[in-house]
């Protein structure tokens, strides 16, 4: 495995796929340029099931499949995705200064709340933020 991600983003969907990073090494910011290349690729559910895969196998090399969370990952990659849709043609450096709050962790505290989104049925199950139910 290597240590720090590739700066190419095709380099990096192939390694994470490929099961080639180091967990240690994958940021937040490496979650969002994975899920932006899958975007590119795929529909929204074609990248979703191949980002689910690959960060679930992430987390097992690391030796915390607990820590995945599907209800994260699901609301991230939408988000990403409503983004794309504005701009399908966008690239990387472009879509980076035009969506910096992507690449705040805390985003999602927007809608969800922190207990909402440490329920253990998230990890599994796409939990809706609470306002929405």
């Amino acid at each position: 495995m290597t240590g720090e991600a590739p700066d190419d983003g095709a380099a990096l969907l192939a390694a994470f796929e490929e099961g080639r990073l180091d967990p240690a090494g994958f940021s937040h910011a490496d979650h969002v340029r994975v899920a932006f290349e899958l975007l590119k690729q795929e529909s929204f559910l074609g990248a979703a099931r191949r980002y689910e895969a690959g960060l679930r196998a992430l987390t097992v090399r690391a030796g915390v499949p607990e820590k995945f969370n599907l209800t994260i990952t699901l609301a991230f990659l939408a988000l990403i995705a409503e983004h794309l849709a504005e701009d399908p043609g966008i690239d990387w450096a472009t879509f980076v200064a035009a969506h910096p709050a992507l690449f705040d962790r805390a985003l999602l505290k927007r809608w969800y709340a922190s207990e909402r989104l440490g329920d253990p049925r998230a990890r599994d199950h796409l939990l809706m933020p609470h306002p929405a139910i």
